[in-house]
């Protein structure tokens, strides 16, 4: 099962709204589907809330490090509760998806993102979850900076709650160890219309 929750950003009123801290509005998501409150704790450089739940006790985890140092955050936190590297999921802005696209993995390289870049060298391993949510790619590579600095427009911005909602429908199985069902309801896309049904032939035959 899934122990701790991790979403990434940067702290501040300026960050709040950026693509960056896609990850902060997965986990804001998540406390209130849990009933819990996210809470300073300085031992683990971040906002943290505890949920019980019938699989036993899980953590909410926003590190407050600013992005490049993330994973001081997290593997203070997982050190001192004992979890495993897969028990981790970390949920991050991905510019690899468009807006609105969200994908689950386990393990992986950090494809240069700097929170994930420190997740790795203080877990030590690469092998926790992913929850990769798509706010795409400026198009040039020098631009990226700015880019996930930036507030994405509102239509941008909707389709990206639209597809936290359907990551946090995952809660349960995530909570369960059921990452077969987790990654199924997270992969799954927007139903697709059903065609019109074909009105019957009208009856032929010649007329009497």
């Amino acid at each position: 099962m899934i122990r701790l929750f991790v979403g990434l950003g940067n702290p501040g009123a300026e960050y709040e709204d950026t693509r960056h801290n896609a990850g902060f509005w997965y986990i804001d998501g998540l406390a209130r589907r849990l009933g819990v409150f996210l809470q300073p704790d300085r031992a683990y450089h971040g906002l943290v809330a505890r949920a019980n739940t019938p699989q036993g006790p899980v953590w909410l985890l926003q590190p407050q490090t600013y992005m490049n140092l993330s994973g001081k955050s997290v593997s203070a936190l997982a050190r001192f509760f004992k979890v495993n590297p897969d028990e981790v999921l970390v949920a991050h802005d991905e510019l690899d998806l468009l807006p609105g696209q969200v994908k689950l993995k386990k393990g992986g390289g950090h494809a240069g993102h700097n929170g994930l870049r420190d997740i790795h060298a203080q877990l030590g391993s690469p092998d926790y979850w992913r929850l990769r949510l798509g706010i795409g790619h400026p198009g040039v590579k020098h631009e990226v900076a700015a880019f996930v600095l930036r507030k994405p427009p509102q239509a941008e911005r909707e389709a990206i709650f639209k597809c936290i909602d359907q990551c946090l429908d995952a809660t349960e199985a995530f909570l369960q160890g059921d990452m077969a069902k987790a990654t199924a309801t997270v992969h799954a896309g927007p139903q697709r219309p059903k065609p019109p049904r074909k009105a019957p032939d009208a009856p032929t035959g010649e007329p009497a």
